[in-house]
């Protein structure tokens, strides 16, 4: 019998919700022609992404599903691990692997065991056969990002999440992320609270890479300012004309009436806007 409770929120890693960039609008025929280059600064930390492809809204809500999957579903991989298939997967999360294979400090990484049409149901997309593939497409987008991590004169390499195993014929899914994921959802280290209840409220991507952006920066309860053009810049960070400009605000716009709609407060005043997140119910 299939579970028809849908899953609340996303215990999601501060470091992939806030680095600007790393999720954006795309427009047709963007995957070919840009590329993925962010660097972000948490903490101690520096964090670089690379790929060959931009990362987009599907990108982005299909991570956060896997990471709201991954809290209630998700099987502990450890790097003392008996299994010789589960070990291979665990190495290949890092690049290079033998750096690591004597190291005794490897982190603990999650694997997703579900399926495609429950990973659907999570992110707000119907069941249909295109949405499947686009989310497998995802998935593999994610699977090709490389990241970095400088913290002092120690460098780290592995990938946003590790090699997959997916039928499409019977819709089965088995995804590993990455340790710094794995942290953020077992409650290692410092996470972003996701409401996965508005993310299948909200129905364009200015208002889903918004809401992301915005979850990370703001506590559930509270309110703050910011310029209606620093929130263009969540969606298109790239700098745009100004007749550009004028139409990217128009959908700020939009999109914020859409997150009035599933709960949060936001008020325009001459080019500033005053966000509030809803508290935990």
């Amino acid at each position: 019998m299939r579970n028809n409770k849908a899953l609340t929120h996303a215990r999601h890693d501060p470091g992939h919700v806030l680095a600007h960039g790393l999720f954006r609008s795309l427009a047709s025929g963007d995957y070919k022609r840009l590329k993925l280059d962010v660097a972000y600064e948490i903490g101690n930390e520096r964090l670089e992404f690379g790929a060959k492809e931009p990362l987009g809204t599907d990108e982005m809500r299909v991570l956060q599903g896997l990471v709201a999957l991954a809290g209630p579903k998700g099987l502990i991989l450890k790097a003392d691990t008996q299994s010789s298939d589960a070990r291979q997967l665990f190495l290949d999360l890092f690049a290079p692997a033998s750096e690591f294979v004597a190291a005794t400090d490897q982190p603990e990484s999650l694997v997703v065991r579900g399926s495609f049409r429950r990973l659907a149901r999570e992110i707000g997309m119907n069941e249909s056969g295109p949405n499947i593939t686009r989310i497998r497409q995802a998935i593999e987008r994610l699977f090709a990002v490389t990241i970095f991590i400088q913290s002092g004169r120690r460098r780290v390499g592995c990938r946003l999440i590790s090699s997959y195993a997916s039928d499409e014929g019977v819709g089965d899914l088995y995804v590993a992320l990455n340790p710094r994921l794995t942290e953020a959802i077992l409650g290692q280290g410092q996470h972003v609270r996701i409401d996965m209840e508005e993310v299948r409220g909200l129905k364009s991507d200015p208002a889903r890479l918004m809401h992301q952006r915005l979850s990370g920066w703001i506590n559930p309860g509270m309110r703050r300012e910011v310029s209606i053009d620093t929130l263009c810049s969540y969606v298109w960070p790239d700098a745009g004309s100004d007749a550009a400009m004028r139409k990217r605000r128009q959908r700020i716009r939009s999109a914020l009436a859409e997150l009035r709609k599933v709960g949060w407060f936001a008020d325009v005043q001459e080019g500033v806007v005053t966000v509030g997140r809803p508290k935990i119910a």
